[in-house]
């Protein structure tokens, strides 16, 4: 039942608690014991419920609220959640509509930054502030052409930030394809720019998380000589980026090629696990299955099937293709995909703590069971795997 003006303009409070007077479609209005009445709408974005205020009567009328709520579920229907248009507004005010890109990229950071950890998304701002926002800010982003990115590009390759530059075309890209999911703009101009930008290279693999250094890595891995065996756990180590332990100890009744899933239990913590399996991981293991799939272990021991392969047996073939320890080891293809993922492919860290098997909580403290968001996970996992293989030949 809908609230009246009369019943709005009567309601009494009640000193021992809130009431709520429920108007439909999310919008009540809240009486507190002191007798102060504020509009409030509740809604659910992205599986969440969310509270917003809608201002206090009665400045704001009942048919000002009602008003305000349609206006906030025109919002929701084009991917915009109310509560960040809301922080984005505050923080742009002098901005030349809610079209500029200022105003977007803060909209779309509000959006995004519970899902991450602060100092990324500080490292965000600070890079749009600096190297975007001045030039870029007040354009609307419908009108925004790749000659004009590519300009504020490279000033920042002018001060040999090469790595940067291409910082920003990714996060610019994320900013765009949220202003189209959002009706803001039909296509992405830096598509347009891919190969415009200086690689970012190196003499050597001094750090395995970027991207550059990332692809030597994989091409000098990819040079092993050695038996199938270590080769195929040198392609898998990358790609499924779990524990050296469980990677070896990988047994063949655990894992699922047709539905390209690996399910196990982590000894660590002795909870189960899954790893959704990339293309390309299938089909490593498919060329090493004639090998080693009537037996046990998916990596076997060479003087017993009955055991898997020494601990040793990745790390040697690093150093055989000339890589030191202090540059790689088996731990370092998870700091390698936890850190690509998060900053250059814009992956919600919870969903990469996940893949990880790192102990992950909801707001009431109950710990995730392992198919937890399992699709978006099976959707990173062949992302990555498709990354890797473009930094085969994106930084030749």
């Amino acid at each position: 039942m809908q609230l009246t003006v009369q019943a709005v303009k009567n309601a009494k409070p009640d000193a021992s608690r809130t009431l709520k007077l429920f108007d439909g479609g999310g919008l009540f209005l809240e009486i507190t014991p002191v007798g102060s009445k504020r509009w409030r709408l509740k809604y659910r974005y992205g599986g969440k419920e969310k509270l917003i205020s809608l201002g206090l009567y009665p400045v704001v009328s009942l048919k000002y609220a009602r008003e305000s709520r349609d206006d906030a579920k025109r919002q929701l229907s084009k991917g915009i959640d109310p509560s960040a248009r809301r922080k984005a507004e505050k923080e742009a005010v002098t901005l030349h509509g809610t079209d500029a890109l200022e105003f977007v990229a803060r909209e779309w950071l509000a959006q995004n930054q519970s899902n991450w950890v602060p100092s990324h998304t500080q490292r965000i701002q600070m890079r749009l502030a600096n190297d975007v926002f001045p030039f870029l800010g007040k354009s609307m982003v419908s009108e925004i052409t790749p000659p004009m990115i590519l300009d504020v590009l490279r000033r920042i390759e002018a001060r040999e930030a090469f790595e940067t530059a291409h910082r920003v075309r990714t996060n610019l890209s994320q900013i765009f394809r949220y202003a189209i999911a959002t009706s803001r703009m039909s296509s992405d101009p830096t598509r347009d720019l891919r190969g415009a930008l200086r690689p970012v290279k190196s003499k050597h693999l001094a750090a395995v998380t970027e991207p550059g250094r990332v692809g030597d890595l994989l091409r000098i891995m990819d040079g092993y000589k050695g038996g199938a065996i270590v080769t195929t756990a040198l392609k898998l180590a990358p790609l499924v980026f779990v524990r050296p332990g469980e990677l070896r100890h990988a047994e063949w009744k655990d894992i699922d090629l047709e539905i390209a899933e690996w399910r196990f239990v982590v000894q660590k913590t002795k909870t189960p696990h899954i790893v959704p399996l990339s293309r390309q991981a299938v089909a490593a293991l498919r060329e090493l299955y004639p090998y080693t799939g009537s037996g046990r272990f998916v990596f076997p021991s060479p003087r017993s099937k009955d055991r898997p392969m020494s601990e040793n047996a990745v790390l040697a073939a690093l150093r055989s293709l000339g890589i030191p320890k202090d540059e790689m080891c088996g731990h370092g293809f998870r700091a390698m995909a936890r850190t690509i993922l998060d900053e250059v492919l814009g992956v919600s860290p919870h969903l990469i703590e996940h893949q990880l098997a790192h102990s992950v909580r909801d707001a009431l403290g109950r710990a995730y069971n392992r198919t937890k968001h399992l699709s978006e996970r099976k959707e990173m996992m062949q992302k990555w795997g498709d990354y890797l293989d473009s930094l085969r030949g994106t930084y030749a």
